[in-house]
């Protein structure tokens, strides 16, 4: 096992694109790391650079207190499992999780034996002889995973591995995958573009961007307490609502409602704001203190629903509620926050504050 040390990072592709731009990075030894991100953020390139397989235009990589920077992937004692997964389609399962045992010319019987005790473990057991196009896709990624576990590596690479399962089957194998990783205690590395996948699965999650990590903390810290617009817009099954507002007397006036927050303390009057809320985080009511407007939209979710409030000047704001207690259509209702849920952001769409308490304008 071994943790991985990033050092100014840096992989440029030949027509000048920072791919990964100068990041410092340590991922701790058994630790289940996400690389979240848009596509096109550098999140599989900087897994590859981990893996030797784009070569980093500068700075360093470190496995296990070594510097494998300038070290070729076979010698990295690194796995990675692709998002389509690579198996050779003429071979068996046992064939395809023993080939790493294979290349390194191990006895056949060892090849065996390890592909047995492998799939056995990831519930393979009964298909030792199929080849993977007779396997569905949640058993061809269990292959992919055992073929990795097969090559004794210290650190596990993930790209995506969900990606090409259906709904219900992504379910089970996070299920799968956050228990095996926790068994064998691997350092692991993933990468996914689907927030949930990192919220479920990851110790901490890098939120990337153009290259750059924007946010790394843990699911809790990034879900409800995102450092930038540009993270908060992207973290979350609902979307924060994101409100235009301005500072006037040391309060935030925003969509009807007053807000005093000590952020906005030391602002002028006239600065403009933006108040962070998720709609997990607001409550509806008929009356009280908070942001009115009228229901707009009602979207069911399964157990809840969104609702979407049009304000007084054109304002949409989303909250859940259970689906029980979705409103009609037109009716006037508050949205209030809950205690310390409300964030504030500066025109730079940085976090500069939170607060829980809103009143009327």
């Amino acid at each position: 096992m071994a943790g991985i040390e990033l050092g100014g990072l840096s992989t440029v592709y030949p027509n000048g694109v920072r791919a990964v731009d100068a990041l410092d990075v340590s991922i701790s030894d058994g630790e289940f790391f996400a690389l979240l991100g848009p596509s096109g953020c550098g999140k599989t390139t900087l897994l590859r650079t981990i893996a030797g397989l784009e070569p980093a235009s500068s700075g360093t990589v470190e496995i296990g207190g070594r510097d494998v920077t300038r070290v070729e992937p076979g010698r990295r004692r690194v796995a990675m499992v692709f998002q389509d997964y690579a198996l050779f389609p003429h071979m068996t399962v046992a064939q395809n999780i023993a080939y790493p045992l294979r290349v390194r010319r191990e006895p056949r019987s060892r090849q065996r034996s390890v592909a047995e005790e492998t799939s056995a473990s990831l519930g393979l057991a009964g298909l030792l002889e199929r080849r993977p196009g007779q396997l569905s896709g949640g058993q061809q990624q269990r292959v992919a995973l055992a073929r990795a576990i097969a090559m004794e590596a210290d650190v596990l690479l993930l790209d995506e591995p969900l990606s090409n399962l259906d709904a219900r089957l992504r379910l089970e194998a996070r299920t799968f995958l956050k228990r095996l990783q926790r068994d064998l205690g691997l350092t692991t590395v993933f990468v996914t573009h689907d927030q949930a996948e990192a919220l479920a699965l990851a110790d901490r999650i890098a939120v990337m961007d153009s290259g750059r990590i924007r946010q790394l903390g843990s699911p809790k810290e990034v879900f409800q307490r995102p450092n930038s617009t540009f993270v908060a817009n992207f973290i979350g099954s609902t979307p924060m609502n994101l409100l235009d507002g301005v500072v006037r007397a040391g309060a935030v006036e925003v969509a009807g409602a007053r807000l005093a927050t000590p952020a906005a303390a030391g602002l002028p009057d006239g600065t403009p704001v933006v108040a962070g809320i998720r709609p997990e985080y607001l409550s509806l009511s008929p009356n009280g203190d908070g942001i009115p407007g009228a229901v707009s939209i009602v979207e069911n979710l399964g157990i809840s629903s969104l609702v979407t409030l049009e304000c007084a000047d054109g304002t949409l704001v989303g909250a859940t509620v259970l689906e029980h207690d979705e409103p009609e259509i037109g009716s006037k209702l508050i949205a209030a926050p809950h205690p310390g849920r409300f964030l504030l952001y500066g025109a730079d769409g940085l976090l500069l504050g939170a607060t829980g308490a809103l009143s009327q304008a």
